[in-house]
């Protein structure tokens, strides 16, 4: 009897934390992502999901601009559709775009032909809006499965989650927006912001677009430098080739 409550314990544990990690940021059972680079780095990333957007995305291009600053943009492939001149800026302007599947599923809930074909839809319009695809993909919501980041990575895509959230979506404010990311950095992050929603083009961000101001010119004055997601993953490999040749 005692057996079986700690075997039926133990596989109620273990079904928690698989539970846990299909949308845990952080996690790494479902599959490799870049989290952000070691503790105590003085670069940080900030990334941009749910767009592009009108007029919010270009706002937002503007601030990045003015402080000199690049980003990471994952983009949704229907509102590629409505927004190609937008998705044309921000890679003239030198940012980096990202596949965030065509539609904005649950990929929880989705399965893998269904995630496949997301991934390719979305890839096929942003070729037409510039030219590339681009090879970075986030899942929405952060929400993976088993098998999820395998499809990613069949198409040339690196996934890439995050470690820091300014949780811009509840509305709150800029302030907290701002106090929100403040509370977690550390150094090394790779920051969520949005400059969309999921649920229409159009979506007011313009408090992600003034937290956005506020924290890199915060940042900027402590020393820090702002990257993109590609760069981080080369810093991440060099570090990895370095930490090989010398085990």
């Amino acid at each position: 009897m005692l057996a079986g409550y700690i075997f039926t314990g133990a596989a109620g544990a273990v079904a928690s934390a698989a539970g846990y990690q299909t949308m845990s940021p952080k996690g790494q059972w479902y599959g490799r992502s870049l989290v952000g680079l070691r503790g105590g780095s003085r670069k940080l990333a900030l990334t941009y999901d749910d767009g592009p957007n009108d007029p919010h995305t270009l706002r937002l291009l503007e601030v990045l601009a003015r402080h000199g600053v690049q980003a990471t943009f994952f983009l949704i492939g229907r509102y590629v559709t409505q927004g190609r001149d937008i998705v044309r800026e921000l890679v003239n302007l030198g940012h980096v775009i990202g596949n965030h599947t065509f539609s904005h599923p649950n990929l929880i809930f989705a399965s893998l032909r269904r995630t496949r074909m997301e991934l390719e839809q979305c890839q096929r319009v942003l070729a037409d809006a510039v030219g590339h695809q681009g090879s970075l993909f986030r899942p929405p919501y952060g929400g993976r499965r088993p098998g999820t980041f395998q499809v990613a990575r069949q198409l040339g895509l690196e996934p890439v989650m995050w470690s820091v959230t300014g949780w811009d979506w509840k509305q709150k404010g800029e302030a907290y927006i701002e106090q929100k990311v403040c509370q977690q950095v550390q150094g090394g992050e790779v920051i969520l912001l949005h400059d969309g929603g999921p649920t229409g083009f159009g979506a007011d961000r313009s408090e992600t677009v003034a937290a956005s101001d506020r924290l890199i010119a915060r940042y900027k004055s402590q020393g820090y430098e702002f990257v993109t997601v590609e760069q981080m993953l080369l810093e991440q490999a060099g570090d990895q080739a370095a930490s090989f040749r010398q085990g």
